[in-house]
């Protein structure tokens, strides 16, 4: 009698609930464990929190929207409410991608898609770490399934609502014209693409993606910059193969990214398998042409892209991060696979799909624990931003007799002293005051400085001196992380910049 194992059966007969147990499975691990063991959150999140906390229509990290978004986010749950924010963010994806891919290969199959995504380790361990790389995700894969809707399906709304992602994907990050102008070139080789163009829907909707950037484009043209992706000289003044291989080097991350896929599609494949036994298939319908070529346009052309736009305009990964750009990732190679897929050793795939789902956040986990005692730093999630923001908050009005409103310093510490103090002091970033022009003055409100101290001895480090001359600094202040360990006590150095109220202020 041929025995089928219970997660054939579970995928064959509820391939919708296996979408949503997977789904929140991986966003539940990565909202759980950040919540419960970081002491400070990971990555560039203090400085997100900085730049959002100050509401401004553009910054020198790009547009707003991700920044407002967590802004939002910290104040109404604080850091678990932008972890949670984070994991909106990857669900939201994953559900375009399943919509898109039950209109392309069926809902079963689109289930096989996203249990593959979970193997692509850009859509797990960097999601915490919310900011505008991870809003693009969601962004990116509605635009898609609009775009599919809009063209494949011939819905006219669907041009507007694409519009609209667009205009929020360029609210987000600039590297959303990577996508646009894929999407352009798409249109443009196809028969259906070239025929929609035709019509007066996507021009009409078009003018969305101005209204939803119309405020951050008075910005832009009021703030003096200029466009902020500016094509680096050397182009055309280097030898090309210097490019090629720079090209080539910025395609590395997104292939190590989808070593996980690689992995369960070897072992759910044929490879090494005895051809007499039986395994389950699952069968689809005839797929479109239009709708095979759509996924692999898609899952390979804003990659490449991206990768290039990193080259020119001299970046260290792929322009807008790399998991928007995988989001077809999953089902391209289901699209590859046929309308026919025999799954192979059912039970060996289910276990390495969770290992892969439980892995990233169980090491992270271990690591937070593990690491200190055996003396390695590792990630430093373990500062206890809370404890630090409120000593320095305390000792500024302490001393000034007037609340903290200003941090500056080493850049990631005043971040960090800016989101735990309770006062939410605004950062100030002396060393290139032109990417802080929210502060007109520090001088006339007064500011905690603060710096990384390896030493007991109290000394001001000589850029912060020549930057605010007559600053004496106090002896450094030594916090303990959440988990210490071995390692030594966290020092920071520090000073007062006493508020001048007399002082004229600066034009």
């Amino acid at each position: 009698m041929l025995q089928t194992s219970i997660i054939v059966e579970l995928l064959r007969s509820q391939p919708r609930l296996t979408f949503w147990v997977a789904t929140l499975a991986q966003a539940a691990l990565w909202w759980l464990v950040p919540s419960f063991l970081y002491s400070s959150p990971p990555g560039d999140v203090p400085i997100v929190l900085a730049v959002g906390h100050e509401f401004r229509l553009g910054s020198y990290w790009g547009p707003p929207l991700a920044f407002w978004l967590a802004e939002i986010a910290f104040d109404t749950a604080g850091t678990v409410g932008v972890y949670l924010m984070a994991q909106a963010c990857v669900v939201a994806a994953y559900y375009a991608v399943f919509t898109l891919a039950r209109a392309v290969v069926g809902i079963h199959h689109a289930a096989f898609a996203i249990l593959l995504m979970v193997g692509i380790s850009a859509f797990t361990a960097p999601t915490p770490s919310f900011g505008p790389a991870v809003l693009a995700m969601p962004l990116t894969a509605f635009a898609l399934l609009f775009l599919w809707r809009a063209v494949g399906e011939r819905r006219r709304p669907a041009w507007f609502l694409l519009a609209l992602m667009l205009g929020l994907l360029l609210l987000t990050t600039y590297a959303g014209l990577v996508l646009i102008a894929a999407i352009l070139g798409f249109l443009l080789v196809t028969r259906r693409g070239r025929r929609a163009l035709i019509s007066a829907d996507p021009w009409l909707a078009s003018m969305m993606i101005v209204v939803v950037l119309f405020p951050h484009l008075i910005w832009l043209d009021q703030s003096g910059t200029g466009f902020p992706l500016a094509l680096r000289p050397s182009v055309k003044e280097g030898p090309l193969v210097d490019d090629v291989v720079a090209w080539l080097r910025q395609l590395q991350t997104p292939f190590f990214a989808h070593v996980g896929m690689l992995v369960l599609v070897l072992l759910g494949s044929n490879w090494h398998f005895s051809s007499g036994e039986k395994v389950a298939v699952f069968v689809r319908s005839f797929t479109d042409p239009f709708g095979r070529r759509f996924v692999y346009f898609f899952a390979i052309v804003p990659a490449l892209a991206a990768a290039l736009a990193a080259v020119l305009v001299e970046d260290r990964e792929p322009a807008g991060g790399v998991a928007a750009e995988l989001v077809l990732s999953g089902l391209a190679v289901i699209v590859l696979a046929g309308n026919s897929i025999p799954w192979h050793r059912p039970r060996l795939v289910a276990m390495a799909w969770a290992l892969l789902l439980v892995a990233p956040p169980l090491s992270a986990a271990v690591a937070i624990v593990a690491l200190p005692w055996i003396g390695v730093t590792g990630v430093d999630v373990g500062r206890p931003a809370g404890a630090i923001g409120r000593f320095f908050a305390e000792n500024f009005e302490r001393r000034t007799g007037a609340p903290l409103t200003v941090v500056a310093g080493d850049p990631r510490l005043a971040a960090l002293v800016a989101l735990g103090a309770p006062t939410r002091p605004s950062l100030y970033l002396d060393a290139t005051p032109e990417r802080s022009p929210w502060l007109a003055d520090v001088r006339r409100a007064g500011a905690i400085l603060v710096w990384p101290s390896a030493e007991t001895r109290a000394q001001v480090p000589p850029d912060i001196a020549a930057r605010f001359p007559g600053v004496v600094a106090e002896v450094p202040r030594a916090f303990e992380r959440a988990v210490q360990g071995r390692l030594p006590l966290m020092r920071i150095g520090w000073g007062v910049l006493r508020p001048q109220a007399d002082r004229p202020a600066d034009p």
